[in-house]
């Protein structure tokens, strides 16, 4: 697109948010929410198909369309891994989400995960080396790796990695995506209407 400031073409930013039957309803939406708030174009894309999506709490989502036809339209500048025990579980167990994550690291984008999530990350052998977060619930799964640099903090950037701890940290989460895909500007001028503290 081209700014109406400058006349200069401006690259739009993509993002992949993989949904799982048993995702966190909340990280799922939030982190699609906040992102296109920024004008970031988001694919939110059924790890199984495009079917609705039952998640944690029984909330029900339906997809843009399926991981397969979402991957036929990429790249990506990020991709997003919403939490939730049964989500994550079914994350880290598929092949088809390991080699999106192969290919997004090996071509340098980010990769974003949050609460039970970054299990997947270990699961799929990403982001090696890393400091990240996620909830407590898989930090001893993540320590005794020893695969990564375990912090307590609410949201962890390590260069292309960005993690965090689940729900109630979700709108700092994807406003950190927000900051590394378009900018810090940006991410104070959408959290003020939201009547989020600015980052």
């Amino acid at each position: 697109m081209h700014s109406k400031d400058t006349g200069i073409f401006v690259m739009e930013k993509r993002a992949l948010v993989i949904l799982a039957p048993g995702a966190e309803e909340m990280e799922t939406v939030i982190s699609t929410d906040v992102l296109r708030r920024a004008k970031i174009n988001v694919t939110l894309a059924g790890l199984d198909s495009a079917e609705p999506v039952i998640c944690s709490r029984n909330v029900c989502i339906v997809p843009d369309m399926s991981l397969d036809d979402a991957v036929l339209r990429g790249p990506y500048d990020i991709v997003v891994l919403p939490g939730g025990l049964g989500g994550s579980k079914r994350l880290a167990d598929s092949e088809k989400v390991k080699s999106v994550l192969i290919s997004q690291e090996s071509a340098g984008g980010f990769v974003a995960a949050v609460c039970a999530a970054p299990s997947a990350l270990l699961s799929h052998g990403i982001s090696k080396g890393k400091q990240i977060t996620s909830h407590p619930c898989v930090k001893k799964e993540l320590e005794a790796s020893g695969q990564y640099s375990y912090s307590e903090a609410r949201v962890v950037r390590d260069g292309t990695v960005i993690t965090s701890r689940g729900p109630g940290s979700c709108f700092e989460f994807a406003l950190a995506i927000v900051t590394a895909l378009v900018g810090e500007e940006v991410a104070k001028e959408i959290a003020g209407p939201m009547m989020l503290p600015t980052v």
